[in-house]
Formats: C-alpha cells, sequence, structure tokens
C-alpha cells in the first residue's frame, strides 16, 4: 500500500514534465471544464491530448526539450513520448499523480493510459481511437477494424518521475543501430528538428 508521502515526485513539476508552466496549467484547466472529479478530469485530460495534439513520428528525440510539456503543446504534435509527457503534465497540475509511460493514480490504483494516437490518425488508417475510461488500462490497439492484428505491447519498461531520455536514446540505437540514429539526429540538427518526411501525407498501408 502506497502512502500519501509516495506520491510527491509523480505530482511535482520537473524540467520536462512542467506541470507548473502557466500554458500547460492553462490547457488543463480548459479541458477538465467544471468537471471536480479526478477520474472524469483524467479521461477529459486524456482526450485533449489525444485529439488536439496530432501523432507525428518524425520528430525530434535526442533532446530534453523534445519531450518538454510545454514544448510538445506549444508545436501541437510530437510521437508517443512526448504525448504522454504531456498528459503527465497536465494530470499533475491538476493533483493527479503521474508517471510516464502514462500511469495515473485514481480511485486507490494506477492505470495506463496510452494518449499517443489522435482520432483522425485512427481513423485514416480504420483502427479504432483507444479510449480511456479512468477505471481500467488502455494501451494500444491490437487490432483493426478488420479485425487484424494491428500492433502489439511487448513489456513494460519500468515506473519513472520524469522523462527517462538518455534510456530512451540508448534504446533507439539498440533497436536501430547507433550509425542511423547519429544520422537521424544530424538530419534535426541540420534542420533545426524538421524531418525529411511528411508523416500526414504518407500513404495508409493495405494489408
Amino acid at each position: 500500500m502506497e502512502r500519501e508521502g509516495d506520491f510527491q515526485s509523480f505530482l511535482a513539476p520537473t524540467s520536462i514534465i512542467d506541470s507548473d508552466h502557466p500554458d500547460v496549467a492553462a490547457f488543463a484547466r480548459m479541458s477538465v471544464g467544471h468537471s471536480v472529479d479526478p477520474v472524469e478530469r483524467a479521461v477529459k485530460l486524456y482526450l485533449a491530448v489525444r485529439d488536439s495534439i496530432r501523432y507525428d513520428p518524425y520528430t525530434p528525440f535526442h533532446l530534453p526539450e523534445h519531450y518538454r510539456a510545454s514544448r510538445v503543446l506549444k508545436r501541437g504534435r510530437g510521437f508517443c513520448i512526448p504525448k504522454a509527457s504531456l498528459l503527465c503534465a497536465c494530470a499533475r497540475s491538476m493533483g493527479i499523480p503521474s508517471r510516464p509511460f502514462v500511469e495515473l493514480h485514481l480511485d486507490g490504483k494506477w492505470v495506463k493510459a496510452t494518449p499517443a494516437f489522435n482520432r483522425e490518425l485512427c481513423e485514416r488508417h480504420r483502427v479504432p481511437p483507444l479510449e480511456f475510461d479512468g477505471h481500467e488500462d488502455s494501451v494500444f490497439q491490437p487490432y483493426n477494424l478488420e479485425n487484424q492484428k494491428y500492433m502489439e505491447y511487448e513489456g513494460f519498461l519500468g515506473s519513472y518521475a520524469d522523462v527517462p531520455v538518455a534510456e530512451i536514446v540508448s534504446a533507439w540505437e539498440s533497436t536501430y543501430g547507433k550509425e542511423r540514429v547519429s544520422g537521424w539526429i544530424r538530419q534535426f540538427s541540420e534542420t533545426d528538428g524538421r524531418a525529411g518526411a511528411s508523416f500526414e501525407k504518407e500513404e495508409v498501408l493495405q494489408t
């Protein structure tokens, strides 16, 4: 049983999960509206981040600032971890303990939520938008609308109070190779964070 003091690190702002940033706090307040129930607030925050911030895998990933919640909010796009950082920051600003990638403490337990894929993207790829009710884990969509295997959640990397950027970059290097990752980082550095491809213009793969 976790004591209330154990949650302090999951409520406090960090340099990356900057829940005390005025823009993040304003976005969170606007998203929850007049809701006072923590579960209802969490669901509204989830939907706001899921659909207001477009999923884009072609965004920088190698520096702490690339995951900073206020920056993700301003940019309006990001891949799964930056969007998770923003949801965590919004939750903390509303007094809901949170930790990436994303776990929210609601009704006495931790529940997982995945705000990565916005509704328009899901509809384009014929995958049902992932819902979250604040009571049960909501982790990716395993099947598309044709009941074909679409995604698989292979492992849980652990719980953190802040986004572990060094570990993320190391995982990219292990998966794709250091040379390829160095090339991506160099490209982002030379183009001021712009990728050479547009995710939204890519054709949808047919299976």
